[in-house]
C-alpha cells in the first residue's frame, strides 16, 4: 500500500516515526532513543554531504529509507522538536486552543534532503503559574476524532508520563490543563534519594503494595502532604512491614494517590460539584493500567484507554494543513 505521510512524535528522550497510508492507517512504525536531549553524534553522509547536525542525523535514521523510496512524502512532527531547544521553535498557541486549527500554524524547517518538516506548535496556559504542553495537544486531537459531540461534553483526558497532563476540552478546544511531575519525581526519588537505597527492582508488579500506597495518600495520614508521607516508603521497610521488592510499587502508588487526590479536589472545585468527569487515558498501556487502578480508588468511576491517539492526531493536523487529502465521508 502506498504511503501518503510520515508522522513524527519527537520528544525529549525518544523519537517515534510512523508511515501512514491514505486513510491514516499505520503501514510501518519505528521507535528510536534519539530524543532532542540525546541526539546522534556520529557523522554520516546525507544527500551527498557529511553531516554532524544531530537533528538531521536522527531524522535520516528514522525515515531516510522511506524518503529514498518516496521522496515527495510530506512530513509532520509534534513534540519537543518544536521547543526552544528543538530543531525549529514553533510558538505556543494560547488557551483556549482549538486543536484542529493547530494544523494551520505549523512551523517549517527544510532538511538536508530538501524535504520540509512541518512542526506542530504547543499550547500555553497563561496565568500567574503558566502551564505548557508539546505533543499532548496532538494526542488530544486524536482522541477527539473518535468521539461523538455528546461523548466529549463532560470529559477529562489524562496523559500519564514523566510530566502527567490532565486536559479539559470544550467544543474542540483545550480550555484548561494541569501538569503533575509524578513520573520524574518517582525516578529521581528511586535513583537519587535514600528511598532507592533499599528498593529491589525488577520483580513483577506488586498490586498489594501499590494499592497500599494509594490508600495512604487518600487517608488521614496523607492529609499532611506528600513530603511527609514519602518517608513511609523508608520507615515501613525499616520496620519490616514492606519488603525491598514491594517498596518501588508502594512509592508509585503513594505518588499516584497524591496526584489523583489533588486532581479530584481540583475537579470538584472547578465544577462546583461532587460529580467527577469521565476520563480517557492516553499513553503506555502498563502505566495507564496503574493509573486506572488508582483512579478507581480516587472516585473516578468511568475510565477508558485510547489507542493510536498520536497517529490519528498527526494525520488530522496534516489534513488541516493541506499536506494530505481528507478521506471522503461514507
Amino acid at each position: 500500500m502506498l504511503a501518503h505521510l510520515i508522522a513524527l512524535d519527537w520528544g525529549t528522550t525518544s523519537l517515534r516515526a510512523y508511515k501512514l497510508a491514505a486513510d491514516g492507517q499505520v503501514l510501518e512504525q519505528r521507535s528510536l532513543s534519539s530524543g532532542i536531549m540525546q541526539l546522534p553524534k556520529a557523522p554520516r553522509f546525507i544527500a551527498g554531504r557529511e553531516c554532524t547536525d544531530g537533528f538531521e542525523l536522527a531524522f535520516d535514521e528514522a525515515c531516510g529509507d522511506w524518503l529514498d523510496a518516496q521522496p515527495d512524502l510530506p512530513v509532520i512532527a509534534c513534540g519537543m522538536v518544536g521547543s526552544a531547544q528543538g530543531w525549529r521553535e514553533a510558538a505556543y498557541r494560547d488557551t483556549p486552543a482549538n486543536v484542529a486549527n493547530l494544523g494551520t500554524s505549523l512551523q517549517i524547517v527544510r532538511s538536508l534532503r530538501g524535504v520540509d518538516v512541518h512542526i506542530v506548535p504547543g499550547v500555553i496556559q497563561r496565568s500567574h503559574l503558566p502551564n505548557v504542553m508539546r505533543g499532548e495537544e496532538t494526542q488530544v486531537l486524536g482522541v477527539l476524532q473518535t468521539l461523538s459531540r455528546e461523548a466529549g461534553t463532560d470529559l477529562l483526558i489524562g496523559l500519564p508520563g514523566s510530566h502527567s497532563k490532565w486536559v479539559e476540552v470544550s467544543d474542540g478546544c483545550i480550555v484548561h490543563f494541569d501538569t503533575f511531575m509524578t513520573g520524574e519525581v518517582f525516578a529521581v526519588l528511586s535513583e537519587h534519594s535514600i528511598l532507592g537505597r533499599t528498593q529491589q527492582r525488577g520483580g513483577s508488579f506488586d498490586g498489594e503494595a501499590f494499592d497500599r500506597g494509594v490508600q495512604v495518600a487518600l487517608s488521614a495520614d496523607g492529609e499532611i502532604g506528600v513530603l511527609s508521607t514519602l518517608f513511609s516508603a523508608r520507615s515501613l521497610g525499616l520496620t519490616g512491614e514492606l519488603s525491598a521488592t514491594a517498596q518501588a510499587d508502594y512509592l508509585s502508588g503513594l505518588l499516584l494517590g497524591h496526584e489523583l487526590s489533588a486532581l479530584a479536589s481540583v475537579q470538584r472545585r472547578r465544577r462546583n460539584s461532587m460529580h467527577l468527569p469521565s476520563i480517557i487515558l492516553i499513553g503506555n498501556a502498563q502505566l495507564c493500567s496503574r493509573y486506572s487502578r488508582a483512579l478507581g480508588a480516587c472516585g473516578f468511576a468511568r475510565v477508558t484507554l485510547a489507542e493510536q491517539a498520536t497517529e490519528r492526531g498527526l494525520w488530522q493536523l496534516a489534513v488541516a494543513a493541506g499536506l494530505v487529502a481528507a478521506m471522503p465521508s461514507r
